[in-house]
Protein backbone atom coordinates (compact mmCIF):
# COMPACT_ATOMS: atom_id res chain seq x y z
CA UNK A 1 0.00 0.00 0.00
CA UNK A 2 1.05 3.87 -0.70
CA UNK A 3 2.02 5.18 2.54
CA UNK A 4 -0.62 7.94 3.82
CA UNK A 5 0.81 11.54 4.46
CA UNK A 6 2.52 11.68 0.92
CA UNK A 7 -0.17 14.18 -0.31
CA UNK A 8 -3.55 12.37 1.44
CA UNK A 9 -4.97 14.33 4.41
CA UNK A 10 -6.10 12.09 7.03
CA UNK A 11 -9.62 11.66 8.24
CA UNK A 12 -10.09 14.45 11.51
CA UNK A 13 -12.25 11.82 13.24
CA UNK A 14 -8.95 9.15 13.07
CA UNK A 15 -6.54 11.90 13.79
CA UNK A 16 -8.33 12.97 17.06
CA UNK A 17 -8.50 9.13 18.06
CA UNK A 18 -4.80 8.36 16.81
CA UNK A 19 -5.64 6.41 13.99
CA UNK A 20 -7.68 3.22 15.08
CA UNK A 21 -8.76 2.12 11.99
CA UNK A 22 -5.84 3.86 9.42
CA UNK A 23 -2.35 4.63 8.74
CA UNK A 24 -1.10 6.81 10.19
CA UNK A 25 0.42 9.93 8.25
CA UNK A 26 3.65 11.38 7.84
CA UNK A 27 2.65 14.44 8.84
CA UNK A 28 1.48 12.99 12.31
CA UNK A 29 5.12 10.82 12.33
CA UNK A 30 7.31 11.52 16.03
CA UNK A 31 11.10 11.58 16.18
CA UNK A 32 13.13 8.67 18.28
CA UNK A 33 13.58 11.05 21.46
CA UNK A 34 9.29 10.56 21.71
CA UNK A 35 8.95 7.44 20.73
CA UNK A 36 11.75 5.75 22.42
CA UNK A 37 10.76 6.58 26.15
CA UNK A 38 7.40 5.72 25.22
CA UNK A 39 8.04 2.10 24.26
CA UNK A 40 10.72 1.76 27.14
CA UNK A 41 8.28 3.03 29.39
CA UNK A 42 6.13 0.67 27.97
CA UNK A 43 8.43 -2.34 28.87
CA UNK A 44 9.61 -0.86 32.77
CA UNK A 45 6.36 -3.09 34.23
CA UNK A 46 6.74 -4.40 37.70
CA UNK A 47 4.71 -7.94 36.67
CA UNK A 48 8.33 -8.55 34.73
CA UNK A 49 10.52 -8.58 38.38
CA UNK A 50 8.13 -12.32 39.35
CA UNK A 51 9.33 -13.67 36.18
CA UNK A 52 12.66 -12.76 37.24
CA UNK A 53 12.54 -13.75 40.19
CA UNK A 54 11.50 -17.13 39.01
CA UNK A 55 14.86 -17.36 37.29
CA UNK A 56 16.65 -16.05 40.22
CA UNK A 57 15.62 -19.03 42.57
CA UNK A 58 16.18 -21.65 40.01
CA UNK A 59 19.67 -20.72 38.22
CA UNK A 60 22.64 -20.28 39.14
CA UNK A 61 24.22 -16.50 38.33
CA UNK A 62 26.30 -17.37 35.29
CA UNK A 63 23.45 -19.29 33.44
CA UNK A 64 20.82 -16.78 34.96
CA UNK A 65 22.94 -13.96 32.71
CA UNK A 66 23.08 -16.57 29.71
CA UNK A 67 19.08 -16.67 29.43
CA UNK A 68 18.60 -13.32 29.60
CA UNK A 69 20.78 -12.21 27.22
CA UNK A 70 19.28 -14.77 24.62
CA UNK A 71 15.72 -14.84 25.41
CA UNK A 72 15.52 -10.77 25.79
CA UNK A 73 17.96 -10.57 21.93
CA UNK A 74 15.31 -12.76 20.36
CA UNK A 75 12.39 -10.99 22.02
CA UNK A 76 13.47 -7.60 20.87
CA UNK A 77 14.18 -9.23 17.17
CA UNK A 78 10.82 -10.13 16.87
CA UNK A 79 9.06 -6.89 17.93
CA UNK A 80 11.92 -4.51 16.16
CA UNK A 81 11.24 -7.02 13.06
CA UNK A 82 6.98 -5.97 13.74
CA UNK A 83 8.32 -2.13 14.24
CA UNK A 84 9.54 -2.30 10.58
CA UNK A 85 6.42 -3.36 8.81
CA UNK A 86 4.32 -0.90 11.29
CA UNK A 87 6.80 1.94 10.30
CA UNK A 88 6.68 1.45 6.64
CA UNK A 89 2.87 0.93 6.46
CA UNK A 90 2.10 2.82 9.28
CA UNK A 91 -0.35 0.22 10.55
CA UNK A 92 -1.09 -1.51 13.92
CA UNK A 93 -0.90 -5.45 14.20
CA UNK A 94 -4.36 -5.72 14.15
CA UNK A 95 -4.95 -3.60 10.59
CA UNK A 96 -1.86 -5.44 9.59
CA UNK A 97 -3.75 -9.05 10.60
CA UNK A 98 -6.73 -8.39 8.32
CA UNK A 99 -4.65 -9.35 5.23
CA UNK A 100 -3.30 -12.33 6.82
CA UNK A 101 -6.77 -13.54 8.49
CA UNK A 102 -9.05 -12.18 6.35
CA UNK A 103 -11.65 -9.27 6.67
CA UNK A 104 -13.98 -11.48 9.82
CA UNK A 105 -10.74 -13.89 10.77
CA UNK A 106 -8.48 -10.86 11.71
CA UNK A 107 -10.99 -10.47 14.61
CA UNK A 108 -9.81 -13.43 16.35
CA UNK A 109 -6.58 -11.46 16.51
CA UNK A 110 -8.35 -8.71 17.86
CA UNK A 111 -9.70 -10.68 20.51
CA UNK A 112 -7.15 -12.56 21.46
CA UNK A 113 -4.69 -9.58 21.74
CA UNK A 114 -7.11 -7.46 23.10
CA UNK A 115 -8.25 -9.68 25.57
CA UNK A 116 -3.98 -10.40 26.95
CA UNK A 117 -3.83 -6.85 27.20
CA UNK A 118 -6.73 -7.05 29.54
CA UNK A 119 -5.72 -9.79 31.50
CA UNK A 120 -2.11 -7.54 31.74
CA UNK A 121 -3.97 -4.43 33.00
CA UNK A 122 -5.77 -6.79 35.61
CA UNK A 123 -3.06 -8.49 36.81
CA UNK A 124 -1.07 -5.05 37.27
CA UNK A 125 -3.73 -3.25 39.09
CA UNK A 126 -3.95 -6.10 41.40
CA UNK A 127 -0.04 -6.24 41.79
CA UNK A 128 0.16 -2.81 42.65
CA UNK A 129 -2.59 -2.59 45.52
CA UNK A 130 -1.30 -5.51 46.90
CA UNK A 131 2.43 -4.13 47.17
CA UNK A 132 1.05 -0.38 48.21
CA UNK A 133 -1.07 -1.97 51.43
CA UNK A 134 2.37 -4.43 52.15
CA UNK A 135 4.52 -1.54 52.03
CA UNK A 136 2.27 1.03 53.94
CA UNK A 137 1.34 -1.92 56.32
CA UNK A 138 -2.31 -0.90 55.66
CA UNK A 139 -5.34 -3.43 56.03
CA UNK A 140 -5.57 -6.15 53.13
CA UNK A 141 -9.12 -5.42 53.42
CA UNK A 142 -8.61 -1.86 51.45
CA UNK A 143 -7.31 -4.00 48.45
CA UNK A 144 -10.86 -3.49 46.46
CA UNK A 145 -10.33 0.21 46.88
CA UNK A 146 -6.69 0.40 45.68
CA UNK A 147 -7.96 -2.00 42.63
CA UNK A 148 -10.77 0.51 41.76
CA UNK A 149 -8.87 3.83 42.04
CA UNK A 150 -5.69 2.99 40.04
CA UNK A 151 -7.69 0.76 37.44
CA UNK A 152 -9.30 4.17 36.46
CA UNK A 153 -6.67 6.35 37.56
CA UNK A 154 -4.01 4.72 34.72
CA UNK A 155 -6.21 4.98 31.83
CA UNK A 156 -6.28 8.57 31.98
CA UNK A 157 -3.34 9.27 29.70
CA UNK A 158 -4.63 6.25 27.34
CA UNK A 159 -7.53 8.18 26.86
CA UNK A 160 -6.10 11.61 26.32
CA UNK A 161 -4.05 9.71 23.57
CA UNK A 162 -0.57 9.41 22.14
CA UNK A 163 0.84 13.05 23.19
CA UNK A 164 -0.09 12.86 26.85
CA UNK A 165 1.60 9.47 26.94
CA UNK A 166 4.61 10.85 25.35
CA UNK A 167 4.76 13.40 27.75
CA UNK A 168 3.92 11.03 31.35
CA UNK A 169 6.70 8.68 29.85
CA UNK A 170 9.93 11.45 28.99
CA UNK A 171 9.27 12.75 32.56
CA UNK A 172 9.06 9.09 34.59
CA UNK A 173 11.11 6.67 32.68
CA UNK A 174 14.76 8.69 33.28
CA UNK A 175 13.68 9.07 37.31
CA UNK A 176 13.13 5.35 36.91
CA UNK A 177 16.01 4.61 35.94
CA UNK A 178 18.05 6.41 38.61
CA UNK A 179 15.95 4.64 41.39
CA UNK A 180 16.70 1.37 39.80
CA UNK A 181 20.55 2.24 39.12
CA UNK A 182 20.61 3.66 42.41
CA UNK A 183 18.98 0.63 44.18
CA UNK A 184 21.32 -2.12 41.90
CA UNK A 185 23.96 0.01 43.40
CA UNK A 186 23.13 -1.01 47.05
CA UNK A 187 22.15 -4.16 46.43
CA UNK A 188 25.50 -4.78 45.12
CA UNK A 189 27.14 -3.29 47.80
CA UNK A 190 25.07 -6.71 49.66
CA UNK A 191 25.39 -9.29 47.19
CA UNK A 192 28.50 -11.04 48.37
CA UNK A 193 29.40 -13.69 45.49
CA UNK A 194 26.21 -13.79 43.45
CA UNK A 195 28.05 -16.94 41.99
CA UNK A 196 28.52 -18.64 44.36
CA UNK A 197 24.38 -19.21 45.60
CA UNK A 198 22.99 -22.58 44.56
CA UNK A 199 19.75 -21.56 43.48
CA UNK A 200 16.87 -23.56 45.40
CA UNK A 201 14.63 -24.83 42.79
CA UNK A 202 15.07 -26.30 39.37
CA UNK A 203 14.49 -24.69 36.02
CA UNK A 204 15.59 -25.71 32.47
CA UNK A 205 17.39 -23.66 30.08
CA UNK A 206 14.98 -24.17 27.27
CA UNK A 207 11.66 -23.27 29.83
CA UNK A 208 13.96 -20.53 31.63
CA UNK A 209 14.37 -18.41 27.86
CA UNK A 210 10.41 -19.22 27.25
CA UNK A 211 9.76 -17.61 30.37
CA UNK A 212 12.05 -14.77 29.44
CA UNK A 213 10.46 -14.23 26.16
CA UNK A 214 6.56 -15.11 27.30
CA UNK A 215 7.16 -11.95 29.94
CA UNK A 216 6.30 -9.37 26.87
CA UNK A 217 5.53 -10.59 23.75
CA UNK A 218 1.77 -10.00 24.31
CA UNK A 219 3.00 -6.18 24.40
CA UNK A 220 6.01 -6.44 21.75
CA UNK A 221 3.36 -7.78 19.60
CA UNK A 222 1.42 -4.82 19.88
CA UNK A 223 3.86 -2.23 20.44
CA UNK A 224 3.40 -0.98 16.49
CA UNK A 225 0.16 0.58 18.22
CA UNK A 226 3.61 3.08 18.80
CA UNK A 227 6.06 1.94 15.97
CA UNK A 228 4.11 2.52 13.43
CA UNK A 229 4.23 6.65 13.97
CA UNK A 230 7.65 6.60 13.89
CA UNK A 231 9.44 9.18 11.63
CA UNK A 232 12.15 6.68 9.80
CA UNK A 233 12.03 3.03 9.91
CA UNK A 234 15.82 3.31 11.54
CA UNK A 235 13.86 4.99 14.52
CA UNK A 236 11.35 2.71 14.59
CA UNK A 237 13.61 -0.18 15.00
CA UNK A 238 15.86 1.06 17.78
CA UNK A 239 13.26 2.29 19.78
CA UNK A 240 11.53 -1.18 20.16
CA UNK A 241 15.04 -2.84 20.84
CA UNK A 242 15.86 -0.63 23.29
CA UNK A 243 12.63 -1.54 25.01
CA UNK A 244 12.32 -5.05 24.55
CA UNK A 245 15.95 -6.14 24.77
CA UNK A 246 17.54 -3.40 27.29
CA UNK A 247 15.07 -2.48 29.47
CA UNK A 248 12.88 -5.90 29.67
CA UNK A 249 16.49 -7.40 30.51
CA UNK A 250 16.88 -4.86 32.97
CA UNK A 251 13.82 -5.86 34.82
CA UNK A 252 14.34 -8.90 34.38
CA UNK A 253 17.95 -9.10 35.93
CA UNK A 254 16.41 -6.70 38.80
CA UNK A 255 13.98 -9.46 39.63
CA UNK A 256 17.12 -11.98 39.89
CA UNK A 257 18.97 -10.01 41.31
CA UNK A 258 16.56 -8.94 44.16
CA UNK A 259 16.07 -12.49 44.76
CA UNK A 260 19.28 -13.73 45.35
CA UNK A 261 20.37 -10.89 47.57
CA UNK A 262 17.07 -9.92 49.65
CA UNK A 263 14.85 -13.16 49.07
CA UNK A 264 12.14 -10.90 46.88
CA UNK A 265 11.36 -10.45 43.31
CA UNK A 266 9.88 -7.00 44.32
CA UNK A 267 12.21 -4.32 43.74
CA UNK A 268 10.22 -1.94 45.68
CA UNK A 269 10.43 -4.44 48.89
CA UNK A 270 13.77 -4.31 48.19
CA UNK A 271 14.06 -0.50 48.54
CA UNK A 272 12.26 -0.51 51.65
CA UNK A 273 15.36 -2.64 53.02
CA UNK A 274 17.49 -0.41 51.93
CA UNK A 275 16.15 2.54 53.34
CA UNK A 276 14.33 3.89 49.99
CA UNK A 277 10.88 3.55 50.40
CA UNK A 278 9.66 6.89 49.23
CA UNK A 279 11.80 6.49 46.67
CA UNK A 280 10.52 2.64 45.63
CA UNK A 281 6.93 4.36 46.19
CA UNK A 282 7.56 6.74 44.02
CA UNK A 283 8.97 4.15 41.29
CA UNK A 284 6.35 2.02 41.58
CA UNK A 285 3.43 4.16 40.79
CA UNK A 286 5.06 5.53 37.86
CA UNK A 287 6.26 2.12 36.68
CA UNK A 288 3.00 1.08 36.31
CA UNK A 289 1.33 4.15 35.29
CA UNK A 290 3.93 3.89 31.88
CA UNK A 291 2.53 0.35 31.17
CA UNK A 292 -0.62 0.29 32.20
CA UNK A 293 -1.52 3.67 29.84
CA UNK A 294 0.08 1.44 27.32
CA UNK A 295 -1.15 -1.67 28.35
CA UNK A 296 -4.72 -0.01 27.56
CA UNK A 297 -4.09 1.85 24.51
CA UNK A 298 -3.89 -1.60 22.95
CA UNK A 299 -6.98 -2.83 24.07
CA UNK A 300 -8.64 0.24 22.61
CA UNK A 301 -6.56 -0.59 19.58
CA UNK A 302 -7.65 -4.37 19.23
CA UNK A 303 -11.58 -2.96 19.85
CA UNK A 304 -11.78 -0.25 17.85
CA UNK A 305 -10.52 -2.69 14.93
CA UNK A 306 -13.03 -5.55 16.07
CA UNK A 307 -16.05 -3.19 15.79
CA UNK A 308 -14.96 -0.99 13.10
CA UNK A 309 -15.15 2.23 14.67
CA UNK A 310 -13.20 5.05 15.51
CA UNK A 311 -14.67 5.67 18.48
CA UNK A 312 -11.10 4.59 20.63
CA UNK A 313 -11.97 6.33 23.52
CA UNK A 314 -14.62 4.75 24.52
CA UNK A 315 -12.57 0.91 24.81
CA UNK A 316 -10.60 2.64 27.30
CA UNK A 317 -13.01 3.05 29.50
CA UNK A 318 -14.92 -0.26 28.56
CA UNK A 319 -11.77 -2.13 29.02
CA UNK A 320 -10.70 -0.48 32.13
CA UNK A 321 -13.98 -1.66 33.67
CA UNK A 322 -13.85 -5.32 32.21
CA UNK A 323 -10.31 -5.53 33.68
CA UNK A 324 -11.26 -4.31 37.01
CA UNK A 325 -14.32 -7.32 37.33
CA UNK A 326 -10.67 -9.55 36.61
CA UNK A 327 -8.67 -8.39 38.67
CA UNK A 328 -11.79 -8.07 42.22
CA UNK A 329 -11.88 -11.93 40.50
CA UNK A 330 -8.33 -12.95 41.61
CA UNK A 331 -6.48 -13.26 38.19
CA UNK A 332 -3.40 -11.92 39.79
CA UNK A 333 -2.79 -15.92 41.60
CA UNK A 334 -2.46 -16.72 37.91
CA UNK A 335 0.27 -14.63 36.70
CA UNK A 336 3.18 -17.66 35.65
CA UNK A 337 0.58 -19.96 33.78
CA UNK A 338 -1.15 -16.72 32.19
CA UNK A 339 2.66 -15.54 30.48
CA UNK A 340 3.18 -19.01 29.60
CA UNK A 341 0.09 -19.04 27.64
CA UNK A 342 0.66 -15.68 26.11
CA UNK A 343 4.03 -17.20 25.10
CA UNK A 344 2.27 -20.16 22.96
CA UNK A 345 -1.08 -18.14 21.66
CA UNK A 346 0.46 -14.70 20.62
CA UNK A 347 4.03 -15.16 18.68
CA UNK A 348 2.51 -16.98 15.43
CA UNK A 349 0.48 -13.91 14.79
CA UNK A 350 3.71 -12.14 14.53
CA UNK A 351 5.14 -14.57 12.52
CA UNK A 352 2.60 -14.74 10.23
CA UNK A 353 2.35 -11.23 9.67
CA UNK A 354 6.23 -11.00 8.69
CA UNK A 355 5.54 -14.08 6.12
CA UNK A 356 2.69 -12.16 4.80
CA UNK A 357 4.88 -8.92 4.18
CA UNK A 358 7.93 -9.91 3.27
CA UNK A 359 7.58 -13.13 1.58
CA UNK A 360 4.07 -13.13 0.23
CA UNK A 361 3.55 -9.63 -0.49
CA UNK A 362 7.04 -8.28 -1.39
CA UNK A 363 7.34 -6.04 1.55
CA UNK A 364 4.11 -4.12 0.61
CA UNK A 365 0.44 -4.30 2.02
CA UNK A 366 -2.21 -3.71 -0.28
CA UNK A 367 -4.25 -0.24 0.59
CA UNK A 368 -6.84 -1.02 3.61
CA UNK A 369 -9.93 -0.54 1.37
CA UNK A 370 -9.07 -3.89 -1.00
CA UNK A 371 -12.00 -5.86 -1.24
CA UNK A 372 -10.57 -8.71 1.34
CA UNK A 373 -12.09 -12.50 1.93
CA UNK A 374 -13.91 -13.00 4.79
CA UNK A 375 -11.06 -15.67 5.86
CA UNK A 376 -7.89 -16.33 5.04
CA UNK A 377 -7.42 -19.48 5.25
CA UNK A 378 -3.99 -19.52 5.09
CA UNK A 379 -3.43 -17.38 8.24
CA UNK A 380 -6.30 -18.78 10.15
CA UNK A 381 -4.59 -22.59 9.35
CA UNK A 382 -0.85 -21.68 10.21
CA UNK A 383 -2.19 -20.32 13.38
CA UNK A 384 -3.93 -22.83 14.89
CA UNK A 385 -1.32 -25.24 13.57
CA UNK A 386 1.47 -23.08 14.71
CA UNK A 387 -0.22 -22.42 18.25
CA UNK A 388 -0.10 -26.40 18.82
CA UNK A 389 2.86 -26.94 17.78
CA UNK A 390 4.52 -24.04 20.72
CA UNK A 391 2.16 -25.35 23.02
CA UNK A 392 3.16 -28.92 22.53
CA UNK A 393 6.93 -28.62 22.56
CA UNK A 394 6.78 -26.46 25.13
CA UNK A 395 5.66 -29.24 27.67
CA UNK A 396 7.91 -31.76 25.68
CA UNK A 397 10.78 -29.20 26.93
CA UNK A 398 11.85 -29.45 22.53
CA UNK A 399 13.51 -26.07 21.64
CA UNK A 400 11.07 -22.69 22.77
CA UNK A 401 7.99 -22.64 22.71
CA UNK A 402 7.44 -19.01 21.65
CA UNK A 403 10.37 -19.03 18.96
CA UNK A 404 8.74 -22.66 17.68
CA UNK A 405 5.59 -20.68 16.95
CA UNK A 406 6.64 -17.90 15.00
CA UNK A 407 9.01 -19.98 12.60
CA UNK A 408 6.56 -23.05 12.05
CA UNK A 409 3.56 -19.78 11.60
CA UNK A 410 5.65 -18.15 9.45
CA UNK A 411 6.32 -21.16 7.62
CA UNK A 412 3.03 -22.66 7.09
CA UNK A 413 1.63 -19.85 5.73
CA UNK A 414 4.37 -19.69 3.06
CA UNK A 415 3.04 -22.79 1.92
CA UNK A 416 -0.01 -22.64 2.37
CA UNK A 417 -0.68 -19.01 0.83
CA UNK A 418 0.74 -20.88 -2.22
CA UNK A 419 -1.61 -24.22 -1.77
CA UNK A 420 -4.96 -22.19 -1.34
CA UNK A 421 -4.03 -19.01 -3.57
CA UNK A 422 -7.74 -18.01 -3.47
CA UNK A 423 -6.84 -16.75 0.28
CA UNK A 424 -5.62 -13.33 -0.67
CA UNK A 425 -7.77 -11.59 -3.23
CA UNK A 426 -5.43 -8.46 -3.98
Amino acid sequence: MSLLGESQVADRTQASQDYPLAAVPLSDRKPIWSLAPLLMGFALTSTTLLAGGTLGSSLRFADMIWVMLIGNAVLGAYCAALAYIASKSGLSTVLMARFSFGAIGSRWVDFILGFTQIGWYAVTNAFIAQALLKLLNLPPTWEWLGIIFFTYAFCITAYMGYTAMDWLSRLAVPAMLMLIALSLTLGFRDAGDLFALAPTKSLGMNEAIAIVIATFISGGTQATNWSRFADSTKNAVWSTWAAFFFINGLLIFTGAFCTLVYGTNDLIEAMAKQGLLLGGLVLLILNVWTTQDNTIYAFSIAGSNFFRTSKRTAFVLGGSTLALALALGGIYGKIIPFLLFLGTVIPPVGGIIMADYWLCRGSRFPSLDTQLPAFNWAGIIAYIVASAIAYFSGLAGVGVAPINGVISAAILYVILSRILPNSMHV
